[in-house]
């Protein structure tokens, strides 16, 4: 297959808080070297896109010496957590903004779906914003024309084509910004996390319709997602981005342990933090979290082995308060599986100001072998009121027996099936 998109040393650089260098005499010391054939002082500068730490250089490199290729017809899918370049790395593929170092070798007209409404004009009416974005694309009015009732058809806002966008909801905007996008002939698609803002029957038929343009039309896609399944189902293959380097180019189930974290390479099986540290708000701080292995301390996991999630929290709300601790367990592709919850597996509590010690346990054979994350983490009062939520808490990797018994269904594939799990929870004040 052919190269449609090449992707050479490429590097973004931003300076915090500012527009260009943000001084003078910076920008007269970039002009000073360019017109003597110098590098750019700058650039040997900055500090890496890590966003939880605070950097000691004033320059950031949103993405550093990235590289690879994508052939025609290919889905990449291009995964990463927030802050890691992915959005950054899209625009640059799109040229709405410029690289720093590095170059980009494209071939065809590339249609970008970056965020919800991109390149609408906000007094234009979604019949004549149709018109504005293929004639942007370098299509003419009669082949617009041709494509025009699909267009509006797909979108499902016959009824409010010829308003103007700025009424739309943004999930109005997105549908008719992705059928543009996908129904006006680009060689090249890329497409944001934007498809999140539509409901479940547009985010299926969106990726329908990426999986048509990509195998029936030869087309090339860029899709950028935190759902895992919709990445899994649509993309041929995925790179890994980390704090603006490219971790790993490979196929998607290796992206996805590179991504989700592999426990037999460390992973994020306990968090422990100092009060002064601990995440959290005014209401509470979560001081540790760690998942335990009942059968072997210290040992891996298995579907045979039964497992608890233990957390201490330090709860500043004041006067005594019924509380409840709710946790979500995801698997690898990012599907909700189990929720668990003390208002609906334990006696109505209430407590103070002070420590709790939490702790919940799995038997064996509950899970099947995989990656999962306890993607949330809630204290919630009264059984309704939100007060903390923590993200991304732990991850581990549940591994299949040397027996070839791989869970409680007898196979890979399954659901939890098991609810009302026991709690064990003790307070001091």
């Amino acid at each position: 297959m052919n190269t449609v998109i090449k992707v050479e040393n490429l590097s973004k650089q931003y300076r915090l808080g500012e527009l260009g260098t943000g001084t003078l005499s910076h920008d007269l010391n970039r002009w000073w070297h360019k017109i003597r054939g110098k590098e750019d002082p700058y650039l040997k500068v900055g500090d890496l896109n890590d966003r939880t730490t605070k950097g000691s250089s004033e320059y950031v490199w949103a993405l550093r010496d990235i590289n690879f290729e994508v052939k025609q017809g290919e889905v990449l899918g291009i995964i990463g957590k927030n802050g890691a370049g992915k959005s950054t790395l899209l625009k640059l593929l799109s040229r709405v903004t410029a690289p720093t170092t590095g170059a980009i070798k494209a071939k065809g007209r590339i249609a970008s779906l970056l965020e919800v409404g991109t390149g609408f004009h906000e007094e234009l009416t979604g019949r004549e914003n149709i018109f504005l974005n293929g004639a942007i694309l370098g299509m003419t009015k009669a082949e617009i024309r041709s494509k025009l009732d699909e267009i509006i058809s797909f979108s499902g806002t016959e009824r409010y084509i010829d308003t103007p966008v700025k009424r739309y909801s943004s999930g109005m905007r997105v549908r008719l910004a992705f059928a543009v996008a996908a129904h006006l002939d680009p060689e090249i698609l890329i497409v944001d996390e934007v498809l999140a803002v539509g409901d479940a029957e547009f985010q299926k038929k969106a990726i329908g319709k990426m999986q048509e343009v990509s195998k029936g039309g030869g087309k090339t896609v860029l899709f950028v997602s935190h759902n895992m399944e919709a990445v899994q189902n649509l993309c041929t293959r995925g790179i890994v981005l980390s704090n603006g380097g490219l971790q790993l180019d490979s196929t998607i189930e290796e992206c996805f342990k590179a991504y989700l974290g592999n426990t037999k390479q460390g992973g994020e099986l306990s968090k422990s933090y100092t009060l002064d540290n601990a995440p959290g708000n005014f209401n509470a701080k979560l001081l540790s979290a760690k998942v335990i292995n009942e059968h072997d301390p210290g040992s891996f996991f298995t579907t045979g082995t039964g497992f608890s999630f233990e957390f201490d929290i330090y709860n500043q709300i004041g006067g005594i308060q019924q509380l409840d601790i709710t946790y979500h367990l995801f698997d690898e592709r990012g599907i909700l599986i189990y929720v668990g919850s003390t208002a609906v597996s334990h006696e109505p509590q209430k407590y103070g100001s002070g420590f709790l010690n939490i702790k919940t346990s799995f038997p064996p054979n509950i899970l099947n072998e995989g990656i999962y994350t306890i993607g949330r983490l809630l204290l919630v009062k009264n059984r309704g009121h939100i007060m903390t939520e923590w993200k991304d808490v732990l991850s581990f990797e549940i591994l299949p027996l040397s027996n070839g018994y791989i869970g409680a269904s007898g196979g890979k594939e399954g659901v939890l099936k098991i609810y009302n799990l026991p709690w064990d929870i003790s307070y001091t004040n």
